[in-house]
């Protein structure tokens, strides 16, 4: 159901009445009403007039063809403001250095048409209709190999209890103690760590008779330093 309502030689320029139309197109009846009461423009009262006489009109053509029809569905198809005559009104603005600035007083016409037909959809809608329907088809992919997965689990488990069964029925087995021996691996590193000490001797003996040596030649050049003081002083 559709119906159009106009306002025509509405006082006031059609610029600044399509600053306030602008914001209802495209919106719910209610929603429109509550956004013209909080305006505070002077185009809001009327605007909001024409868009009362819009509904009633739709609910009176609704009742003439026996269609019921709820004004909370309807909506604003199209709005727009048309400019109207000056009349030739034309007035004087006094200006500085005497200049006169002439003023027209303009008028609009404004056009309503309100419907209770399915509201389109927007691009962002589709946009995010398209992209629930691509996880929609991506998610069953991923939860196949989960499928998968859960067979060799379950097999895994059946094994493992026909097993417990069976070393339940089983006859009890003797157990046999285990003496640990010594290995040629065992005796390797004991030969090995007999050559660690060996070395680790060897170098100690070594760097005592380094030092002992070296405290041996000490008294020898003493001697010598003194023979040399004495041949000085001579």
């Amino acid at each position: 159901m559709e119906a159009i309502a106009k306002t025509r030689h509405l006082k006031g320029s059609p610029r600044k009445t399509r600053l306030v139309i602008d914001m209802i197109r495209g919106e719910n009846v209610s929603r429109a009403l509550a956004i013209l009461k909080f305006t505070d423009k002077r185009a809001a009262d009327p605007i909001e007039k024409t868009l009362r006489s819009a509904i009633a009109n739709a609910t009176y053509l609704a009742e003439q063809q026996n269609i019921a029809v709820d004004p909370d569905d309807l909506w604003v198809k199209t709005c727009f403001v048309d400019m109207g005559p000056t009349k030739n009104r034309r007035r004087m603005r006094p200006a500085p250095q005497g200049r006169a600035y002439r003023e027209q007083r303009h008028y609009c016409h404004i056009t309503i048409q309100v419907t209770s037909e399915e509201k389109p959809k927007t691009e962002k809608e589709l946009k995010a209709e398209a992209a629930k329907a691509r996880r929609a088809a991506e998610t069953p992919k991923k939860k196949a190999p989960a499928k998968k997965a859960a067979a060799p689990k379950a097999e895994k488990k059946a094994k493992l209890v026909e097993a417990e069964n069976l070393t339940a029925d089983a006859p009890e087995t003797p157990t046999v103690e285990t003496v640990v021996t010594d290995t040629p691996a065992a005796e390797n590193v004991e030969a090995a760590a007999t050559e660690v000490d060996a070395n680790v001797a060897d170098a100690k003996n070594a760097s005592t008779r380094a030092e002992a040596e070296s405290n041996a030649t000490k008294p020898a050049d003493a001697v010598m330093e003194r023979n040399n003081e004495d041949l000085e002083r001579q």
